[in-house]
């Protein structure tokens, strides 16, 4: 019995239930797809207006300075970090999964492009295109890339990028 409260393992207990309770946050924590554009207030009018997607509450991994870079050391992260992951738009695509908009993509004349670097999110976003009865056409199947049409009639181009 002893040895069942020795320092060692009560060290050996504590790691096992860091471990499982990270193993439970990680698990639980949402899929998280990133879109880049270029006008966040047509993108906000595209996915809340249109799309009717839901907005959704930014998940607990995107605060605070550990973002999935440990290799920095808190001391050289800059101040606005956390600020700077969360800031775009957030919206619930499934229960478990979400899209986080964010400005950057290169406006294109006469239509507006919205990039994203995985497939699975383009191919739910065409699905909600296609059972909200939205007018879209396909452009290419591989890299998936489509148009649709935001309120004002301007195509949005939303598009797979392959790296």
């Amino acid at each position: 019995m002893e040895g069942l409260f020795s320092t060692q393992s009560i060290m050996v207990m504590l790691l096992v239930t860091y471990g499982v309770a990270m193993w439970l946050f990680l698990s639980s924590a949402p899929q998280v797809y990133t879109i880049m554009v270029s006008n966040l207030e047509q993108a906000k009018e595209l996915y809340e207006g249109i799309l009717r997607l839901s907005i959704a509450k930014i998940p607990l991994q995107y605060y605070g300075y550990d973002q999935g870079i440990p290799s920095l050391d808190p001391v050289y992260i800059p101040n606005n970090f956390s600020k700077k992951m969360a800031e775009g738009l957030w919206y619930q695509l499934k229960k478990n999964t979400q899209i986080h908009v964010v400005a950057g993509a290169h406006a294109l004349e006469n239509r507006d492009r919205h990039v994203c670097f995985d497939r699975q999110c383009v191919e739910k976003l065409l699905r909600r295109v296609r059972r909200l009865g939205l007018k879209y056409k396909l452009r290419s199947e591989n890299p998936l890339v489509f148009w649709v049409k935001d309120s004002q009639g301007k195509i949005i181009e939303i598009a797979e990028v392959k790296m």
